[in-house]
């Protein structure tokens, strides 16, 4: 079939098997162009077929030769529909793999659940051994907890509402728009959801099982942002549930099981930072001024940063909490005192000239395997993909 995006709101129903293998291959290309530390070995990736998932995954195995076993979520072909963008990617990177010689499995279906927590601990067992890094990247709106309550998390502000500019990117307009406050019980779900509850549950699990090695590291993402963005992000519902991940990796240090960091990464076109009112709008102006400065960074530049520069320095880079700082080049004063400027300027006449309409739509498009180089939008290609390590 000839397959061409099909977008709704902040999602895109389609996506193309051809561009996203261009896109995996061309992030594995830079990575192995980059000078490395010495790293992890086995490497688990809960959540790792987009995104800062998708590129820990490549850092770690193109970094350091890694092992890897990949959790995922995702649907393939069935009839007209397109796998998703995730399954694609990941046929793309164990076929990567396998061709450099690298160990790579991937398990499909609900990382929440025991039963995948408990096929992972088998697959680790049978062809690992023992894994000594674990990359917790999970976005899911949802959880089912292991008594069968489902949680649903909301991007809402905390205490009060709060007004600001957003964009509608359907006829790239700019206009005011006002956020309600979160109830307690959808503060309390989205950390049940998006917090450290599950991320613990993994490690106590690979612990309990025998199957982590006695230094291991896991790392899990997080955001700040700036003040624009801190009612509907880091003080929001999400916030929320951020601080519950931090304080989660503060315990489980603490426990001795693994040595847990919280990696605050740069704002970046995402399934989830494209559902968040306001961001959008101010992603489109973070990569207009980043990008004119020359310091401008995708998941995968940020995530093989983050390995070889500072999760697997001689000594791990944090700040004065902890926290390892990806987000140090977008949170310069210089930057943000132009972000700042532009924000207070901008408006639906002057959208082209303060904001990078057209990279936003690019990563976005990007994100199902559409604007690719050198990739044949036109041909008629099989949508039925196979994951090697799945069938």
């Amino acid at each position: 079939m000839i397959i061409k995006p099909k977008i709704r709101g902040f999602i895109c129903t389609t996506a193309h098997p051809e561009g996203c293998k261009a896109l995996v291959k061309s992030e594995i290309e830079y990575v192995k162009a980059q000078k490395h530390s010495s790293g992890p070995k086995k490497v688990l990736v809960i959540g790792a077929s987009m995104g800062y998932g998708l590129a820990s995954r490549i850092s770690a195995a193109y970094s350091y030769g890694a092992a890897t076993l990949g959790v995922i979520f995702d649907k393939p072909a069935s009839g007209s529909r397109t796998a998703t963008s995730g399954w694609y990617n990941t046929a793309a990177f164990e076929q990567f793999a396998a061709q450099d010689g690298l160990y790579a499995k991937t398990i499909n279906g609900d990382a929440y659940s025991k039963e995948i927590k408990d096929k992972a601990i088998e697959i680790i067992k049978n062809d690992l051994g023992k894994v000594d890094c674990v990359v917790y990247s999970l976005a899911a709106p949802r959880r089912t907890t292991a008594d069968g309550t489902m949680y649903t998390s909301v991007l809402k502000t905390v205490g009060e509402a709060y007004t600001n500019k957003t964009i509608d990117l359907k006829n790239n307009t700019v206009s005011d728009i006002t956020v309600e406050p979160a109830t307690e019980d959808e503060i309390n779900a989205t950390v049940k959801v998006m917090g450290g509850e599950d991320w613990k549950d993994w490690i106590d699990a690979l612990s309990a099982a025998g199957v982590l090695e006695d230094n291991a590291v896991t790392v899990a993402y997080s955001y700040i942002g700036p003040d624009i963005t801190h009612p509907m992000y880091a003080d929001g519902s999400i916030g929320k549930a951020k601080d519950h991940l931090f304080a989660t990796a503060k315990e489980m240090t603490a426990q001795g099981k693994v040595k847990a960091y919280i990696s605050v990464n740069k704002a970046l076109v995402t399934q989830s930072s494209a559902a968040i009112p306001i961001v959008p709008l101010y992603i489109s102006i973070l990569y207009k001024v980043m990008k004119e400065k020359g310091c401008h960074e995708g998941c995968i530049e940020q995530m093989c940063r983050l390995f070889n520069e500072k999760l697997y320095a001689d000594v791990p880079v944090t700040d004065d909490e902890g926290r390892i700082r990806m987000d140090d080049l977008e949170m310069g004063e210089e930057i943000q005192s132009e972000v700042h400027r532009l924000w207070t300027e901008i408006s639906t006449e002057n959208l082209a000239d303060h904001a990078d309409l057209d990279g936003y739509a690019e990563d976005f498009r990007k994100l199902f395997g559409f604007g690719a180089d050198g990739v044949d939008y036109d041909a008629d290609i099989d949508q039925n993909v196979m994951i090697p390590s799945i069938g």
